[in-house]
């Protein structure tokens, strides 16, 4: 019991943060290969993939798998940074891939009504192609 109001409170509290949480049938490696995949078939640009285990490894720390894809399309994020340019700080779009504490590989991104929430003159349109996008990637890359 005690164990399922505690997953419930960290849902709600992630969710209230804008993250979305997916659990991947596959492989941190392999979801993010998927990943790299989709969003260059997509026409987005891949800006960045940091290795969080490896960085940690090169300071003498261990952690479990995390790898940050950065990426998104530079004519989408211009268009957002005209209506606010604080947007930038926000920009581009992320994914974060880990294995969590039970083995298992997630994918976790903020979503675009996030990104609303904190930028508030942001177009509604703008925002909702955020969301399917991320989405529709993330849901690909975890079957």
């Amino acid at each position: 019991m005690k164990k399922t109001l505690l997953l419930l409170a960290l849902s709600l509290s992630l969710f209230a943060n804008g993250i979305i949480v997916k659990e991947s049938a596959n492989s941190v490696d392999k979801t993010v290969q998927k990943i790299k995949k989709i969003v260059i078939k997509k026409g987005l640009r891949i800006f960045a993939v940091i290795n969080h285990q490896k960085n940690a490894k090169n300071i003498g720390m261990k952690m479990r798998k995390a790898k940050l894809l950065i990426f998104g399309n530079p004519k989408m994020g211009t268009r957002l940074m005209h209506q606010d340019i604080l947007t930038g700080l926000d920009l581009p779009m992320k994914i974060l891939v880990y294995r969590d504490k039970d083995k298992k590989a997630k994918v976790a991104y903020r979503n675009g009504s996030w990104l609303k929430k904190e930028h508030p003159l942001l177009s509604n349109k703008l925002v909702s192609k955020i969301d399917n996008v991320l989405d529709k990637i993330t849901n690909k890359a975890i079957k």
